[in-house]
């Protein structure tokens, strides 16, 4: 492990790995699939970031929000780690210079949507690839069993067509013994090691208020809590509702849902994420993979579906 040590310490200025990382590192690059079940927040991106940067190869990462990919590749390259990412709303330009780049081998990381997987331009591209692992993130979205299924997340079968001798990790936070099993038939990876950490979390506290009027008792919370926050709710039509309430009460608020177009979706995140905004009123389109220092509550106005959407929110 004293290769991956020193890569952690060269590009993150850590010392030491946290509990299960340094495992699931040494598994993956000497051994292969692995699957990985950890909570938010437990460090899953150095599990797959750092073998990525000892392998000769590239990574593909495969993740279902543009949002997630473009804070990565913007983490890593203000690593001095090069990477790309290939979303939806890119320019034709711009997708072929991704992948041209890729060409090259010096690519670590390449961040991609599961629906890019099936264009012809990337199985194109994909010949010329030398691919080591390729990382299904958020792996719930695989499973018709999960929460969040997205069809699109099969053509990772497609992907290890393509690239056969690539080894296989798949994570998620949140799932159930029937969806981890599903994940593991549907990628044909069930050899894989798993991987899992406590869900116990000491620096979280869990409240659940009994209240005649849900939205002054948020209101009451917004203003008793020090810190930006989100909100949940289980319709797009609320998310609107609830957003316009805050504001009203003078609670800098936006609201946040698939309905939206990209431009403003990614306007809405990154005023929240910049300080602009402190409250982000959103559906379960939001959340995965955001990394903000000062969130101080994450409140629910509805019961999600099940424990594990709860605990991904």
């Amino acid at each position: 492990m004293s290769v991956a040590l020193k890569i952690l310490k060269k590009y993150w200025n850590y010392d030491s790995f946290r509990p299960v990382q340094a495992e699931i590192i040494q598994h993956v690059t000497e051994v292969g699939n692995a699957f990985v079940l950890m909570p938010t927040g437990g460090g899953k991106s150095l599990c797959f970031q750092v073998p990525a940067l000892m392998m000769e190869g590239m990574t593909i990462v495969i993740t279902p929000l543009i949002s997630l990919m473009k804070d990565q590749v913007a983490r890593l390259r203000s690593l001095g780690i090069k990477s790309e990412a290939i979303y939806s709303g890119m320019t034709k330009k711009d997708i072929h210079r991704a992948l041209d780049n890729c060409l090259t081998g010096k690519i670590k990381l390449l961040y991609l949507s599961p629906e890019r997987l099936a264009t012809p331009l990337f199985r194109e591209y994909a010949n010329g690839f030398q691919v080591d692992m390729i990382v299904a993130d958020e792996a719930h979205c695989i499973s018709q069993w999960g929460y969040d299924f997205r069809p699109a997340y099969l053509n990772i079968q497609e992907a290890r067509v393509l690239f056969p001798e690539a080894r296989i990790m798949a994570l998620t936070a949140s799932a159930t013994p029937e969806v981890v099993n599903d994940i593991m038939d549907l990628l044909n990876i069930t050899d894989a090691k798993m991987f899992k950490l406590s869900f116990l979390r000491d620096n979280l506290s869990y409240v659940c208020r009994k209240t005649h009027d849900k939205r002054f008792e948020l209101l009451n919370l917004v203003r008793k809590v020090v810190g930006t926050g989100i909100v949940y709710c289980r319709n797009r039509r609320a998310t609107a509702e609830i957003a316009s309430f805050l504001m009203s009460h003078g609670i800098s608020a936006e609201f946040y849902h698939a309905g939206l177009d990209q431009k403003k979706l990614s306007d809405v995140q990154r005023n929240w994420m910049d300080g602009k905004v402190r409250v982000i009123v959103a559906t379960t389109a939001f959340g995965m993979g955001i990394d903000k220092p000062d969130v101080r509550f994450v409140a629910h106005l509805a019961l999600p579906a099940s424990p594990e959407e709860y605990y991904q929110e």
